[in-house]
């Protein structure tokens, strides 16, 4: 019996070893993403730096910053999930104005999601889905305060068995039983047309066929890294309808190529009404990426960024520039390009 006893107590410290550092591995990868933010001290301006855009110029002509995957504050799996650490609302008053929404059916009703991860309203474990209804209500507090702002509402099917038709549905009935006005159109719009308006973009196909009530189409396909390799241009062109899409969204590379595709495409960014989409965002090469690691080194280096035409070249067009844990320093850092001093 006592060599019974004996053999016993190592296994039982080997489990409580193991119990401590599941509770340890546990912890950081929960804990973690609650102390990466990015920083939030206010900018001067930013709340409605659009109103000195003038009425006539095309919204593909701006320099225009957004988050990617915008929702993702409170996520599931934040370590691998979480991109912002701003609410859509405190981006928005942070002067982003390109919001990069994934949604999935839910019943009745969408939920934000990050791949098969849900978004959620806070960080407690009982914490809620965060639904579309709640985005839209910050939205249109928004441009209620700030009518001479719009807000890009960037639409993809994360994720869900609903088929395109379907999901479609859903969205409209949402946007009708929101009070954000919505400016319904399937082309790019100026300035002029789109204040005090949610303009909405959809990455997926108009299979309902409504044409303008469906949104500007924003279709391109996936860009993963292509092996180890830089390619070049970074870039693919897409036609939608009537413009060029030109995208670059390399989101498996490392922190210097994702800066040289970044920076390429931004210098040859697109001009006479095609689109420049141009994402600063990557997981990198690993399977399962953390995304805070390689944004807290590549929006330091946007910050950096000197874009004076001595330095850097004449910008041949507007460029939307996606980062993750947008910043307000990082969202003035692009919306001033539109301003350059004389």
């Amino acid at each position: 019996m006592e060599n019974e006893k004996r053999k016993a107590k190592p296994a039982v410290l080997v489990l409580f070893a193991l119990f401590i550092v599941a509770l340890l591995v546990l912890g950081w990868f929960t804990l973690l993403p609650n102390i990466q933010k990015a920083d939030t001290y206010p900018v001067y301006g930013s709340e409605n730096w659009m109103a000195d855009v003038p009425d006539e110029q095309l919204l593909s002509e701006l320099a225009i910053p957004g988050t990617h995957d915008s929702a993702t504050q409170y996520v599931q799996l934040a370590y691998f999930s979480k991109c912002q650490s701003l609410s859509i609302g405190e981006q928005l008053n942070a002067g982003f104005r390109y919001l990069d929404i994934r949604l999935s059916p839910d019943g009745q009703e969408l939920k934000l999601v990050h791949g098969f991860t849900n978004c959620r309203t806070g960080n407690a474990l009982w914490s809620k889905k965060l639904y579309l209804s709640a985005v839209l209500q910050d939205c249109g507090e928004f441009l209620e305060k700030n009518p001479t702002e719009c807000i890009l509402f960037a639409v993809k099917k994360e994720d869900g068995n609903e088929n395109i038709s379907g999901f479609q549905k859903l969205l409209s009935d949402a946007l009708l039983a929101s009070d954000v006005p919505v400016l319904e159109t399937s082309e790019i719009p100026t300035m002029g047309e789109a204040r005090g308006k949610l303009v909405l973009f959809r990455r997926y196909e108009d299979e309902l066929q409504i044409g303008a009530k469906a949104g500007i189409p924003l279709l391109w396909a996936d860009q993963p890294k292509s092996g180890s390799d830089y390619v070049s241009p970074p870039y693919v062109d897409t036609e939608n309808g009537g413009f060029v899409l030109r995208v670059q969204d390399r989101f498996e590379y490392n922190v210097n190529m994702k800066w040289d595709a970044f920076t390429e495409t931004l210098r040859e960014s697109a001009s006479n009404g095609d689109v420049t989409l141009d994402f600063l965002s990557t997981k990198g090469p690993a399977k399962l990426g953390h995304p805070y690691r390689f944004a807290k080194k590549l929006n330091k280096k946007l910050l950096k960024e000197d874009f004076s035409k001595e330095a850097y070249g004449k910008l041949q067009g507007g460029a939307w520039i996606i980062v993750d844990f947008g910043s307000p320093k990082l969202a003035e850092k692009v919306w001033k390009l539109n301003f350059p001093e004389e």
